[in-house]
């Protein structure tokens, strides 16, 4: 079947709209229980499971057995409060779904979730991450304890697990894709949601990831039982986050944002799906990043790449002041996003050098780490362990535009200062602020609170082998060259969304579901239409994209019963 064409055979019982994570997990338990899908998509086939691929693969477990192996004690009541912490829900109409499905989907992670992924196929690498670490409070924002665990074939193998049962089901007739349909309406008869009606586009032959056409070459009208929208969020739609940032909440919206996803992630169908009746709820929460670099190698247009720092990099805003605690690197996504912003500039800096970079710079997506997306043991063992920074992040080192490398303080801030879109950095302040800083190493007292949190995370066995730099001056030549990165905003994840209740159908403005219609992944907000709150713990969104895919599936697979 080409990319273009009608889909033929047995009526659909289900539409599925969007061939990403979410809608492959809602598909999956449908065909398990024998139902017949149809699956809309706007772009080719080769973008099969959407953003999801191109992830890092993390996933959020509680009282895993990874964790226990490293000593790690976790629990459900600890992981909840971590997560009620962070999420600060305050709405009550529109986080009643989201509270429910943060009490679910925290004890999914803490039972059911580890043998459910194992049993699919799927691995994790043996180091658990500390994402997100939080400020100072324990009732607050961020995770108590390591629970970023890494996927062994990162994203595209947590897409593999389950796009390879939809496929033998697509040999076996059970499944249908239709590629290249672009949605432009729901049908709605009597009040319930029957089929899609939209676009077909020109076929397309590029790569995964590439911008496509949006040249129309004909129209089509779909009927089922039910419809599951699975479309994504908002991330490439800038227009889009731009009407919903919370100016308020994090400061002015910043000029410059580059996207983290692809350009097919357009947030189309939240307007579509609302005028079927669907409630959007928690519009203006959004999970945007603060460390964004441009991709010297871009696949999407303006394609930008996060850096996952360890904690030792010193942070400063654009003006050149260091950033206050929590604002250390990892630790505080909010928080930090709105103390860059308050300068008035949508940037920041990374100060740091070659034996940081070397022990504690990741780069997001799995692109980036060729070596465990490959599920090659030899290059990742030789990557990781081996002198220098890893290939990729070196290849940045050398071509990145954020990036600068030099000998001495000097030449670095005159670096900074040729690609700063704001003020001109003062070399002797910044000297002066890191210089107090080196001044705290080495002795087994001080009152820096970044040193401080840096000795609390080497304490874990996993970050002192792994993740952190033992604490050094940051201007001890032996530790050099000194590097500098430009600090970009980020979009990335829509925390809002279609509201759902815990079966994920689709709840209207009168608060009942609205019949036919069902919502999973990050359109709905990952589960309810805002699971995270305002703020997420790191490895939560593919698992969000699971456990509510699961659910829509699970729960159409009995009412069609």
């Amino acid at each position: 079947m080409s990319d273009s064409s009608h889909p033929s055979g047995p009526q659909a019982e289900v539409i599925v709209i969007g061939s990403g994570l979410a809608g492959l997990v809602a598909t999956y338990e449908l065909i398990r229980a024998g139902r017949r899908v149809l699956v809309l998509d706007q772009e080719n086939r080769d973008n099969l499971g959407g953003q999801a691929f191109w992830s890092l693969g993390g996933l959020f477990f509680v009282d895993s057995p990874a964790q226990r192996r490293l000593g790690i004690r976790d629990s459900y009541e600890l992981a909840l409060q971590d997560w009620l912490g962070s999420a600060a829900f305050d709405r009550d109409r529109e986080d009643e779904w989201g509270r429910r499905w943060a009490e679910a989907y925290v004890r999914f992670a803490a039972t059911e979730k580890w043998d459910y992924l194992h049993e699919l196929g799927l691995r994790m690498t043996p180091v658990v991450g500390w994402a997100e670490r939080g400020g100072a409070e324990a009732d607050g924002h961020g995770n108590s304890v390591p629970r970023f665990h890494l996927t062994w074939g990162t994203g595209p193998d947590v897409v593999r697990v389950f796009a390879e049962p939809v496929l033998a089901a697509e040999r076996a007739g059970l499944v249908r894709f239709a590629f290249r349909h672009r949605v432009d309406e729901l049908v709605v008869e009597d009040g319930a949601v029957i089929g899609a009606r939209g676009a077909v586009l020109a076929a397309s032959e590029l790569a995964r990831g590439v911008a496509s056409s949006r040249e129309v070459i004909g129209e089509y009208e779909f009927r089922a039982d039910a419809v599951v929208v699975a479309s994504g969020g908002i991330g490439h739609a800038h227009e889009l986050v731009r009407q919903s940032w919370p100016t308020q909440r994090l400061g002015p919206c910043p000029e410059t944002m580059i996207p983290g996803v692809p350009a097919y992630v357009d947030g189309r169908m939240l307007a579509i799906t609302e005028a079927a009746g669907g409630a959007v709820v928690n519009r203006d929460r959004m999970w945007h990043y603060t460390e964004g670099i441009h991709n010297w190698d871009p696949v999407w247009p303006d394609h930008a790449i996060r850096i996952i720092p360890g904690p030792s990099s010193l942070w400063f805003d654009a003006c050149g002041k260091r950033l206050p605690a929590p604002c250390y690197p990892g630790f505080d996504t909010n928080a930090s996003m709105k103390a860059i912003l308050a300068t008035g500039y949508d940037y920041s800096w990374f100060v740091l050098d070659q034996a940081i970079v070397e022990k504690e710079f990741a780069l997001s997506g799995s692109e980036q780490n060729p070596d465990i997306t490959g599920k090659d043991l030899l290059l990742t063992l030789r990557s990781r362990l081996a002198k220098g920074a890893p290939g990729p992040v070196d290849a940045f080192l050398r071509h990145g535009e954020d990036f600068v490398v030099a000998e001495t303080l000097p030449e670095l801030v005159a670096g900074m200062n040729a690609i700063a879109r704001g003020p001109q950095l003062d070399a002797a302040d910044l000297e002066r602020q890191i210089v107090a800083r080196d001044r705290e190493v080495g002795n087994s007292y001080g009152k820096d609170g970044q040193l401080a949190a840096i000795a609390n995370a080497r304490r874990y066995v996993g970050d002192r082998l792994g993740r952190v730099a033992a604490p050094h001056r940051i201007l001890d030549p032996a530790k050099g060259p000194l590097i500098a990165v430009r600090l970009n905003i980020l979009t990335r994840k829509t925390l809002g969304g279609l509201q759902t209740d815990l079966d994920s159908r689709v709840v209207g403005a009168d608060g009942a579901p609205v019949p036919g219609l069902y919502a999973a992944g990050e359109v709905a907000g990952f589960g309810g239409g805002g699971v995270h709150g305002y703020s997420a713990l790191e490895g939560t969104f593919l698992g969000g994209c699971i456990f509510s895919g699961r659910a829509a599936g699970r729960s159409l697979a009995r009412s069609l019963s």
